[in-house]
């Protein structure tokens, strides 16, 4: 667990470079699921998702002759965004090694906030690259893996639970997992009964691999929510699932993309699919058998990114909905 004194400095920290993301309710989305759900926002944090949080406690923890020596880092996506903005605001050479499949959208918007970029084979060979800045003297920084990170991330958490101090049940998605060791490890410290349940897509599943293995396993993602692709989860994020989270759902991308639809049609948010799964998650647990939710319950679906194009919403369609897809073509 990360320490909340730690998280609540990481608060304090980020205050004059980070949002306050809204966490509101959704009426159609309780009455659909039975329960009072709510939404935390994230996807309207700076950069579009929670991984600015992370990387801006990162750089800010970072010593002076750190950041003078440049810094470097892995990202698929958004935290390459958020290490390019913490660059920015700080004043601090930002590098990023990022797969060649990345979207143009992240690319351009991770120089836009003014890193360099720089490309790689894949995700293993991005990371494998990241050894060899280090050995360069560059400082490195981790997407989910340190503890500063998971701090950053933490914040989530204690917003959730400041705003809303009812809260029964947080729902967060799992990509290399510091986003919900972080959130965890606030929500527990405050409100122990508290139930976290975690969401990976299939094929974006390293920790329920994990959990299953009894260890940390390397996969190679295929799902297309690619910012919860991670080739592996955290060891410290292992622990912390394993000792403090209820279950890790694990869903279809078909199932994350009927979620990102209704959000998008009922709540008018426009998440990723590494968000949206958070809703499938929901609908499995008001759903199944076992300790659902009830009229009592009030639950907090995290929308921890946003950072979709249209390209990607039109994919998406054609991939689950060809038929659809096809009629709006020809009209």
């Amino acid at each position: 667990m990360i320490a909340l004194e730690t998280i609540r400095s990481a608060q304090e920290r980020l205050r004059p470079f980070t949002k306050r993301t809204p966490l509101e309710r959704s009426r159609s989305l309780s009455e659909r699921l039975g329960a009072n759900v709510y939404l935390k926002l994230e996807l309207f944090q700076r950069t579009g998702s929670f991984k600015s949080r992370g990387a801006l406690n990162q750089f800010l923890e970072l010593s002076a002759a750190a950041r003078a020596r440049g810094v470097v880092g892995v990202s698929g996506g958004n935290f390459a965004q958020g290490a390019a903005y913490a660059g920015g605001r700080l004043g601090v050479k930002t590098r990023m090694i990022m797969p060649q499949a990345t979207p143009e959208n992240y690319l351009a918007a991770t120089r836009g906030y003014g890193a360099e970029v720089e490309l790689a084979p894949d995700i293993a060979s991005a990371f494998a690259r990241l050894e060899d800045y280090a050995r360069e003297g560059w400082t490195v920084v981790h997407p989910y893996d340190a503890e500063s990170m998971m701090a950053g991330s933490g914040v989530v958490g204690l917003e959730i639970i400041q705003d809303l101090p009812d809260v029964t049940d947080v729902i967060v998605s799992i990509g290399g997992g510091g986003l919900i060791a972080g959130v965890t490890s606030a929500l527990k410290a405050i409100k122990p009964e508290l139930r976290v349940w975690g969401v990976e897509t299939e094929g974006a599943d390293a920790m329920a691999r994990a959990l299953a293995a009894g260890e940390v396993v390397t996969i190679a993602p295929t799902s297309l929510a690619r910012t919860l692709s991670a080739p592996y989860v955290s060891a410290r994020a292992l622990e912390v699932v394993q000792q403090e989270v209820e279950a890790v759902l694990v869903v279809p991308d078909a199932e994350a993309y009927r979620a990102q639809r209704l959000l998008m049609e009922r709540a008018k948010v426009v998440p990723e699919l590494a968000a949206a799964c958070t809703l499938s998650a929901a609908e499995r647990l008001a759903g199944g058998p076992g300790p659902g939710f009830g009229p009592d319950s009030h639950v907090a679906l995290l929308i921890c990114g946003g950072n979709v194009s249209l390209e990607d919403l039109c994919a998406y369609r054609a991939r689950f909905e060809p038929e659809a897809a096809s009629q709006t073509s020809l009209k």
